[in-house]
């Protein structure tokens, strides 16, 4: 039985269709409903000012899409809890999975890496083979 679902939500098309589906299924099932936006950082930072820098980028970054994500959260009368991390991608998602338990994965099928896998998004790719919990797969 779902309890938590988490929608990857980079601000792609893709990553609103698959918000789309989350917000259908929390309403219907009653239950939690949460995304998260990784910002992949791709080097090491030298120190905890430019962490905190590079969160305060990552929040302005996915500003648009959490705003437009709680308005439809909000359309469909589903509460949405938001958040937006550093790391890499798919290894930062299984990660926030286990550690908050999460029962199901929403990803679209393609998100912005769409120009450079064109049959199944990379990320997408990834997390159907190592996410720890059931993932719906949006097209």
């Amino acid at each position: 039985m779902l309890k938590k679902i988490l929608v990857g939500l980079d601000g792609s098309k893709g990553s609103f269709k698959g918000l789309e589906e989350g917000l259908l299924l929390a309403k219907l099932a009653g239950i939690e409903l949460h995304t998260i936006s990784v910002e992949e950082v791709p080097r090491f930072p030298g120190t905890i000012g430019e962490v905190v820098e590079e969160q305060e980028a990552a929040d302005s970054r996915f500003g648009a899409a959490i705003v437009q994500a709680r308005a439809m959260a909000e359309a469909q009368g589903v509460t949405l809890k938001s958040r937006v991390v550093i790391g890499h991608e798919v290894k930062t998602i299984v990660e926030f999975i286990k550690k908050y338990q999460y029962d199901m994965l929403v990803v679209g099928f393609l998100g912005h890496s769409a120009l450079y896998d064109r049959i199944m998004g990379g990320t997408c790719q990834n997390l159907v083979r190592l996410a720890p919990c059931t993932v719906l797969v949006v097209k």
